[in-house]
Order: structure tokens, then sequence, then C-alpha cells
């Protein structure tokens, strides 16, 4: 592929230029050459084939292959920005600018965070949980959190839930991590893809890889945040 002084290649420069391959050719067909060959298809193939035009030679599959690769980038882009619930958002509590920070990185897989909270549900209850941040971003959209319309709770269906009033306990593995309570150190935490243990004894280290970050927010009783960097490759 041949590049420019400043190494942006032929086919992008081209590319960047018109929007369809027969556009590129026809910007390389001269009046005298229609004057000749009084056809405009004909003239179109032979510079196609390098015989006639004013430029450099691309070939259609270059072009068109370029073109697609570049709409995929596009899409791709806007796809994530779309994904970004926090994106946009006034995002006044900790919590909430936690999360945002997050998100991300919990959506592409580079990290995948447990998150602590207890708190009261609507009836005053006192509830507490871990939820899987990365799982619960695939499962719901988030900006009803973001915008404020609803609070992040506990659900019997994430990693644990407990309510305080009713003494209901419920654990639950996730696609990212194994719940594993039936031991001497407590509850804890199995990452799926490098089996590394996430520990939330606030009184040790977590664990390799994992950091524990509390969040002084306003919106809580208590919020933790357990971060999990895979090392494992893929």
């Amino acid at each position: 592929m041949i590049e420019n002084e400043e190494g942006v290649s032929t086919v992008d420069n081209i590319v960047s230029q018109f929007n369809t391959y027969e556009d590129f050719l026809d910007s390389q067909i001269t009046t005298l050459d229609l004057y000749y060959l009084e056809d405009e298809d004909l003239a179109r193939q032979l510079v196609e084939l390098g015989y006639r035009g004013t430029g450099e030679v691309v070939r259609r599959e270059d072009f068109e292959a370029r073109k697609a690769a570049i709409e995929i980038a596009r899409l791709a882009e806007r796809s994530q920005k779309k994904a970004l619930a926090s994106a946009g958002k006034d995002l006044r509590d900790n919590f909430l600018k936690a999360l945002a920070q997050r998100e991300d990185d919990n959506r592409t897989g580079k990290v995948t965070s447990i998150i602590f909270i207890r708190d009261r549900n609507a009836h005053g209850q006192e509830l507490s949980g871990y939820i899987d941040y990365a799982h619960r971003l695939k499962m719901e959209d988030f900006e009803v959190y973001f915008t404020g319309k609803r609070k992040l709770l506990p659900r019997p269906t994430d990693l644990s839930f407990y309510n305080w009033d009713s003494h209901v306990a419920i654990l639950n593995s996730s696609p990212n991590y194994q719940v594993i309570a039936e031991n001497c150190d407590g509850l804890l935490f199995k990452y799926k893809r490098d089996r590394k243990i996430i520990n939330v004894d606030p009184k040790v280290h977590p664990g390799d890889n994992s950091t524990r970050t509390p969040i002084q927010t306003d919106l809580y009783l208590q919020v933790v945040i357990y971060d999990h960097v895979s090392r494992r490759k893929t």
C-alpha cells in the first residue's frame, strides 16, 4: 500500500475524498478521454485497469474494503458512546461518580467490580449485598441510576442479598464470579476467568490484582467497591 510522506495511505486519502469507487474513477477521467472513447463505462474500466487516468491506481476491492472498515469503526464508536449510560449526566454524588469511572472498563472486561451496598428500601427495611457490576450493566439500563430516578440496591438475584428485617439471605454465583460461602475465611468470590479469590473481609487484603475502595456517599448508608483486574491472557 502506497503511503505519502506523513504515512497516510493512498487508499485512505481517496476513501476520504469520494463516497463511491465510481466517483473516484470519474475523477480520473478527462474530457479528452470521453471525446475519444465515447463511452463512460469503458473509460471507467480503463482507469480501473490503470490504462487511463490522472492519478494513482487503486483497486476496487481495496477501496471498498477500506470504506467498509471505516464504517465499521464509526458504528462501533457510536455504539460504545451510546452504551455508556453515564455519558453526559450531571453526577454530584461520589458513588455515582465512582460507578461512571468504572462503567467503560466493566463493559469491556478490563475490570470487573463487585459493589457492596448497605441501605434501606422503599419500605424502610435495611438491605445489604454484593453486586456484580459488569453483569448488572449487561442485564439492565443503568441510565435510571445515573439520572437519580432510581437507587441501585441489592436484589435476591445478585451475588448476595440480605434483608436485615426479615433475615432472608440469598447467595448466587454470576457469569463472572463464583460465590464461596462455606469456609473459615468468611464470604469469598472467585473470579472465573483467572480463578483469583476476592476476599471482602475489610480486615485483610482483598487479594491478587484486587483493590478495596470505601465510598463516601450521601445516598447510601455504606458503599464499598472491589475492583479486580484479570491477568489471564485472552
